[in-house]
């Protein structure tokens, strides 16, 4: 038995099935054809979107880390940059107006367990960066503990949350 391509390259004066079932061959092939070209298009975007997806969550997520997991792990983090999330200490926070330099201590939130840690940043804070603000301090963790802040994030006041 011959296979159905043989069938469809020869002429109809040697081929013994008729011109109809010649044309449904043909018809056949060609369906399986583009059929094939749409699952390899649909794989293709699919891997691609995937890639993109995945390149895009990598790069753009940043977490923190809360101030009692820094201090249970200081060596771990020396040296690197982290995220610090915690309170400002009420009566920490120093200010140099004039060299935008700012000293404080940032506290774990309850329920997490107690912590602090202190904190220098220097530049403009946020209009809402006080005394008991929620803060997240950007920065490098020095090798004496504390954290050299280079971006300082707070949170919005409470009077915007629901009651």
């Amino acid at each position: 038995m011959r296979p159905w391509r043989y069938y469809l390259l020869m002429s109809s004066a040697d081929h013994p099935l008729a011109s109809d079932d010649r044309a449904k061959l043909q018809s056949v092939a060609a369906h399986r054809r583009g059929a094939w070209k749409i699952v390899i298009s649909v794989v293709v975007v699919s891997v691609a979107l995937g890639g993109l997806l995945w390149a895009s969550t990598r790069e753009g997520a940043e977490y923190y880390k809360y101030v009692d997991e820094v201090l249970a792990d200081t060596t771990r983090y020396q040296g690197k940059r982290l995220r610090v999330h915690g309170d400002v200490v009420d009566g920490s926070l120093e200010s140099d107006q004039a060299s935008l330099r700012y000293r404080f201590r940032i506290a774990s939130r309850a329920p997490r367990p107690p912590g602090v840690i202190s904190a220098e940043f220097h530049g403009i804070p946020p209009d809402t960066f006080k005394a008991g603000a929620e803060v997240i301090a950007a920065g490098v963790l020095a090798s004496d503990g504390h954290l050299q802040a280079d971006r300082i994030e707070t949170k919005c006041p409470s009077k915007y949350e629901a009651k």
